[in-house]
């Protein structure tokens, strides 16, 4: 899927696509939403002592002060509720390398976690390793928002690793980010 050109200025404003009572703004709002890189973390926890974990590309950093991060979840998500229970979340910021994990992490399989090296910290955040960046966080606070939740969580601790590439999303398609000479 690619993103469609500029309109051209003498079309205005008549190339607009209303979505409101449309049948298909579904479609046409998820290859619009798909013309804005984002990133991919995990999304990790234990529930009865196993890692369970999801994948999300609606990441975003909120504040400084205090430390807060943010994700939306599918309000129809089977993971969601495990990791809602889970007390403390580990956030992943995956690396070029983890187009493979993310599209595990983002199924319903059982064994999202085979062949990945985790780590979990003493309160139970789960971390995948070769991340960008690692998050300690509880959640905060959830705001229901139409289809999904926003999940605001508390970021208690951090480790970054800058020298990883982080993996990107966009026109649904897992890319990694290219170096250009300024």
């Amino acid at each position: 899927m690619t993103c469609e050109t500029a309109v051209p200025q003498t079309t205005k404003f008549s190339a607009l696509t209303a979505v409101a009572g449309e049948s298909n703004s579904g479609l046409i709002l998820r290859k619009a939403f798909g013309c804005f890189p984002t990133g991919v973390v995990a999304v990790c926890g234990l529930a009865d002592g196993h890692p369970v974990g999801m994948a999300a590309s609606s990441f975003v950093p909120v504040s400084l002060d205090p430390a807060l991060v943010a994700f939306c979840v599918q309000c129809s998500s089977n993971t969601w509720p495990k990791l809602e229970s889970a007390g403390r979340l580990g956030i992943s910021v995956l690396g070029e390398s983890h187009d493979i994990a993310a599209r595990r992490l983002a199924s319903r399989a059982q064994d999202k976690f085979d062949g990945l090296d985790v780590v979990t910290t003493p309160d139970g955040a789960v971390l995948i390793d070769g991340a960008s960046v690692w998050l300690d966080c509880t959640i905060d606070s959830v705001v229901p928002a139409g289809d999904h939740a926003i999940v605001l969580l508390k970021v208690h601790a951090l480790v970054t690793r800058a020298e990883i590439e982080p993996l990107v999303f966009h026109g649904s398609a897992f890319r990694v980010l290219e170096k250009v000479a300024v």
